[in-house]
């Protein structure tokens, strides 16, 4: 079961220190540190007396481990942004985010009207093998009904009625390998229930979206986190493209909200050479110093490089399109990075909870720390960043972004790129809003074009399985009755639908709906590229591999 989908919390997980650093294996940190010291654990013997006291003595019954969870939160609130305490109902999922797989039954879902609907089942999973189908409406888990509204018990296991989100489709969903679950599901226009019995399994959690040639000489890759698996998938999708003539490469970090360090330096291992440093880390401890440089031969070490950023990449990301340009491989393409040059060790607690704790700082190959500036205690301008920047303008004009001259670093080959809060890439693209208008915002919330490909691929199943990708994206149209139709769904779903908003409109929601039917048809690999046929950013992007050259191939200064 997976949901792509990033949100203020995925963008906020933190870049995790790998097991396996460059130096040597890095072991658990108390192996390393002393013992509390003697202000540490009076302080500690304070809180304990202060509990033990309140839970004997209040005159009224108190949720001692709520308190002390809040205690946790607000002890953390006073450091960095980034350090976390991630209590264990909430750990697994967190982990499964960034392991590569999980155990469940393996579909894609999304919400539509408080029903779960059956986006896609995962290739090679048990849903698939036992026949549910994209579309499919989840109506019953193990006899329980999950359409409307569910029955959910909270912390004290009272039982309430509310609407199905995506955690209860997790809870219910999700589970050890080898357990079984009954599932109802309604299919098509048909108001019986089909049953099925399916066993969990492990199911493979793909973070390389997609992987394709747009033209004869240039691939396209796409990675959506940093996880487990990440660096094979690359590795392989690298090497198919070679062999399909790739001579140079658009690599996708936009939104990426970061991962495994590790991983994001195996990639940029690809791409450098000659013993080139890709990032380096400090802390207070000396165990948690670290240098990474390029030690094997590369896959792609020569050929042109676009590697595409916005405001949503941040930490592993940062990681990749700093050291290639800080090293002058190739172009970075897109908008200011998130800005976390933090990174996080994971302490397991005793009850299966976890502390992700800041430990060290990384910088790129230049010095730069390109950490943001942020203010213990809470401040919540951190949180507001991004905001901020969409209303001073930074999203759309380069020149609102000013950096401080102090903090002035120079690249291998001499150019000038600057620290102090995110990578500010070579080619500022600025974000095109031309035909957004509130009715296209709306129809996005309110899930139409998601219903209405499940719908129309369901109807047009026959037709899509005698055509191919390559077909569909050349010549699929959205036609003037299938918009009719859009437009219907629209309004049934609540969206109020302007007739100067649709003209400006018209093209993107033809785009986007025909990138949701292709989805529903050839998953990724039909949704990405026709996408990219109305994306202003990949456009511009791939026009600009002349200079991505001239960087790689110009001499030091």
């Amino acid at each position: 079961m997976a949901d792509y989908k990033n949100s203020n919390f995925s963008i906020r997980l933190p870049l995790l220190l790998s097991i396996a650093l460059a130096s040597g294996i890095l072991i658990g940190a108390t192996v390393f540190s002393p013992g509390p010291s003697k202000d540490v654990y009076q302080i500690s013997q304070k809180f304990r007396d202060i509990l033990t006291i309140i839970d004997r003595d209040y005159v009224d019954t108190v949720d001692t481990e709520k308190i002390v969870e809040n205690a946790i939160a607000e002890m953390l609130s006073e450091l960095d942004p980034h350090s976390s305490y991630i209590p264990p109902k909430d750990l697994t999922i967190v982990q499964s985010q960034l392991e590569g797989n999980f155990e469940g039954i393996g579909i894609e879902f999304n919400i539509i009207k408080d029903t779960i609907y059956v986006v896609s089942p995962i290739s090679g999973g048990p849903s698939e093998s036992v026949g549910l189908q994209a579309g499919d409406k989840i109506i019953k888990v193990d006899g329980k009904n999950v359409a409307g509204t569910y029955k959910r018990k909270d912390e004290k296991g009272v039982e309430n009625e509310a609407k199905i989100q995506n955690r209860d489709v997790f809870d219910l969903l999700r589970g050890p390998k080898g357990t079984r679950v009954e599932v109802s599901i309604m299919r098509g226009k048909s108001s019986d229930l089909i049953d099925y019995t399916i066993t969990r399994d492990k199911i493979p959690n793909y973070s390389v979206d997609v992987s394709y040639m747009v033209d004869n000489q240039t691939g396209y890759i796409k990675i959506s986190r940093f996880a487990a698996t990440t660096y094979d998938e690359f590795v392989n999708a690298l090497s198919t493209l070679k062999k399909k003539g790739m001579k140079r490469l658009v690599l996708d970090l936009r939104g990426n909200p970061g991962g495994y360090m590790d991983r994001a330096t195996n990639i940029a291992d690809e791409f450098l050479g000659g013993n080139e440093l890709i990032v380096y880390t400090k802390g207070k401890q000396r165990q948690y110093n670290s240098e990474v440089r390029a030690l094997r031969p590369g896959n792609f070490e020569k050929g042109g490089l676009i590697i595409m950023v916005d405001e949503g990449s941040a930490s592993a990301s940062e990681i990749v399109s700093g050291a290639v340009q800080d090293n002058d491989r190739g172009l970075i393409v897109g908008r200011r990075t998130f800005g976390k040059g933090l990174v996080q060790y994971p302490f397991a607690l005793s009850d299966k909870s976890e502390l992700r704790l800041t430990i060290s700082r990384y910088y790129t190959p230049s010095g730069r720390s390109i950490q943001k500036p942020y203010v213990g205690g809470g401040d919540e301008s951190y949180e507001m960043d991004l905001m901020n920047r969409y209303k001073q303008g930074e999203f759309f004009h380069s020149d609102s972004i000013h950096f401080d001259e102090n903090l002035k670093y120079k690249t291998l080959k001499g150019r000038t790129v600057y620290g102090g809060g995110g990578i500010m890439p070579d080619y500022f693209i600025p974000r095109d809003t031309t035909d957004y208008t509130q009715l296209y915002g709306e129809m996005i919330v309110s899930n139409v074009f998601r219903e209405y490909a499940l719908n129309y691929y369901n109807a047009e199943k026959k037709r899509f399985a005698k055509m191919k990708v390559e077909e569909f994206i050349k010549s699929f149209e959205i036609t003037k009755p299938m918009m009719t139709e859009i437009m219907a769904l629209a309004k049934t779903n609540g969206v109020k639908v302007d007739d100067s908003q649709l003209a400006k409109s018209d093209k993107l929601i033809r785009n986007v709906a025909k990138a949701f039917i292709g989805r529903s048809a050839f998953k990724n690999e039909g949704f990405f590229p026709v996408l990219h046929q109305a994306d202003d950013e990949f456009i511009q992007a791939m026009r600009l591999f002349d200079k991505a050259e001239n960087i790689a191939n110009q001499t030091n200064n």
